[in-house]
């Protein structure tokens, strides 16, 4: 990996040992129910590298929430700590939405009397109807396909301390927007925002999303390892989930599989290895901390940004 001087570099066993006060606030368990499909995560991943992220996360937090005192104090207008908002960026099928509902569960045993949310951008997505008029439906995921403005516009929202804030719903079945069903997230003290687009610029806007975030993750992998991943998930799926007749891949599912994982590398060449290589990847250099996986999703190292 190509890293710039702006990062300090440390090997998983140089990470873990910065801090080792604290143990993992989950059970085994609970870990299980919150990774993704077809990741793999264990208790001394939690140990080795997440406790010490939650901790340099506190860090970061204290020095935010005292910047803002010491600006209500400058203005002579006290107003409150707005929300501290967390990005989680990545590649599809590299387990960033492990890495996010972790993270969640970890600070909200962190900060008890604090109100953790995670939202992911899926929701912020064009429905199909959209995306088919205007002729993306196969450029879905790249940033064209997004409703970038209402994204901003709702991380604007929270910053600014609205109480209640309605969003869409993505169904992961219908692989579309779900029609008149609504998420609403009611004043969070932390928000977590995970999506593969958390870093990009949108199109025709001088304004980032990752602009309103205070700390942000980027999992990194070798692309040939996320294809596999990729493919062993799209697998499992079809075992499962895709034999739903609900479900968009219900077809694939049902017929021959081998046709069914041309179809999944074909979309893996032609759109997600495309949307990594073109419009993710580029924003890595973006992120406060990247977690680098090898082989079976095992964080090997971990890059902090220097300024």
């Amino acid at each position: 990996m190509n890293t710039s001087k702006k990062f300090h570099r440390f090997s998983r066993e140089e990470w873990q040992e910065l801090y080792r006060n604290g143990i993992p606030p989950l059970t085994e368990e609970e870990l299980q129910e919150i990774k993704s499909l077809n990741d793999q995560i264990s208790l001394q991943d939690v140990q080795d590298i997440y406790l010490p992220l939650t901790h340099l996360i506190r860090v970061y937090m204290k020095e935010y929430e005292s910047l803002q005192v010491s600006k209500g104090l400058f203005i002579q207008s006290y107003q409150g700590v707005p929300p501290y908002v967390i990005g989680v960026a990545g590649s599809v099928a590299v387990g960033k939405s492990t890495t996010a509902r972790l993270l969640q569960m970890m600070l909200s045993r962190l900060f008890k009397r604090r109100n953790v949310r995670l939202i992911t951008t899926d929701g912020f997505l064009y429905p199909n109807a959209v995306l088919e008029e205007r002729g993306i439906m196969s450029r879905k995921g790249f940033p064209e396909s997004y409703d970038m403005e209402r994204l901003i516009d709702f991380l604007d929202a929270v910053k600014s301390g609205k109480e209640r804030i309605d969003i869409p719903v993505y169904s992961h079945e219908s692989y579309d927007i779900v029609p008149d069903q609504i998420e609403t997230i009611v004043e969070p003290d932390i928000l977590i925002v995970e999506g593969i687009n958390t870093l990009q610029l949108p199109a025709n806007e001088q304004i980032y999303v990752s602009d309103f975030f205070d700390f942000s993750v980027y999992v990194d992998a070798d692309p040939a390892l996320i294809e596999t991943w990729y493919l062993d998930r799209f697998g499992s799926l079809l075992d499962t989930a895709f034999r739903n007749p609900g479900n968009f891949y219900y077809p694939y599912a049902m017929g021959p599989r081998e046709e069914a994982f041309e179809m999944a590398q074909r979309v893996w060449k032609t759109v997600n290895l495309k949307n990594l290589e073109e419009y993710i990847l580029p924003t890595r250099s973006r992120a406060d901390v990247i977690l680098r996986k090898e082989e079976h999703h095992q964080i090997a190292e971990v890059f902090l940004r220097k300024y």
